[in-house]
């Protein structure tokens, strides 16, 4: 993005733009799977709204979802696809161009005005 009229906006990956979703495939990528409540916990949300964000990241193919026990308690761990690492490092990258071109424009008009 040039910032020029007609140019494509950033790539920015609709199923990642919600914050909840983004902290948590942030999360998510750096480690290689996560226990339901470190994430629930991590992203400050009910357990209701954690399951919601897993099923809709999981249902895109950017997270993946396993249960299991430990000992005799039901647990979830959730891990990030490679393809949710794409989409994720995708969605920086245009995030950081909106700010790189916002910081251009900035510039420019400050140095208008000191002109």
């Amino acid at each position: 993005m040039t910032g020029h009229p007609g140019d494509a906006p950033p790539a920015l990956d609709r199923e990642l733009h919600h914050p909840n979703r983004l902290a948590l495939t942030a999360y998510l990528s750096a480690c290689g799977e996560a226990e339901f409540g470190v994430l629930r916990d991590y992203c400050g949300v009910s357990d209701s709204t954690l399951s919601k964000t897993l099923s809709a990241l999981e249902k895109t193919g950017h997270v993946r979802v396993r249960k299991g026990h430990l000992g005799k308690r039901p647990r979830t761990w959730a891990s990030l696809t490679i393809s949710g690492h794409r989409a994720l490092a995708g969605h920086l990258a245009a995030l950081e161009e909106i700010a790189a071109t916002a910081r251009r424009a900035g510039a420019g008009a400050q140095d208008a005005n000191d002109a």
